[in-house]
Parts: C-alpha cells; structure tokens; sequence
C-alpha cells in the first residue's frame, strides 16, 4: 500500500485596511490564528498598491481613513477592468446609519458590520466570504 501525500492548503490571504494599528493588530491576531495569512494597509491608496502587487481572497475594509477612505477605495477597485475587481470585501466600521450601509453596498462590499466586533465574529465572516476551511 502506498501512502497518500498530503499536500498543504494554501492558507486564505486577508488584507486589512485600518489607519488605527490597534486595529489591525486585533484583526491580525484573530484571523493569523484562525489559519490566515494577513497583510495590512493603512489607507485605501496603500491598499490599492498592495492589491494590484499581491493576490488576497478577502479585504477587510474601514471606512474612516486618512488620503483615501474604504468607499473610495472599494469604488475605484470595482471599477478596475482586472480581475482584483472581483476580491470579496467586508466593511467593518463605526458608522452605524442606512446610508452609511447604502454607500458601502453602491461602492461594492459583500458585508458590512460594525465596531466594535469580536474575534469569534470576524473569523466567522471571514470563513464564510473565503470559502476557507474552519
């Protein structure tokens, strides 16, 4: 009987675009040990760069930023002619209002939700819009 090679799974990569690092801090840490591989950006221009350098399977996205906010940023990336345009994309910010929630959904995110937000429930969302093993 021969043995069956296991070949690992890449592992999901998340990109974070969060001007606080408290915040990416926490991100990184919940989703690094729920098997993600992380990168961050601290504004929507720093992560446009990142996206059209790198491939990601998931952006984590606030809206609030310095330079370039999260709406902005997922406009311009939706509106790209390349394949980037296509990265599911979760808003997690502290505005809260319908119109708040209208804009994130006219700029092109899959999810929205609002801070503050526990591990457990980012890592929830993050396997749901990866289709990443839990």
């Amino acid at each position: 009987m021969t043995e069956i090679e296991m070949v690992p799974t890449p592992r999901a990569r998340i990109l974070v675009v969060d001007d606080s690092s408290l915040v990416r801090l926490y991100y990184r840490d919940a989703l690094e040990k729920g098997g993600f591989e992380v990168e961050h950006a601290i504004n929507g221009i720093e992560a446009m760069e990142k996206v059209l350098a790198q491939a990601f399977d998931l952006l984590i996205v606030d809206v609030n930023m310095p330079r370039m906010d999260g709406f902005a940023f997922l406009r311009a990336l939706r509106r790209s002619a390349r394949e980037v345009a296509t990265i599911p994309a979760l808003i997690i910010t502290t505005e809260a209002g319908e119109q708040d929630i209208e804009d994130a959904r006219a700029a092109g995110a899959n999810f929205y939700l609002v801070k503050p937000i526990s591990q457990a429930d980012l890592l929830r969302h993050t396997v749901v819009l990866t289709g990443a093993s839990p």
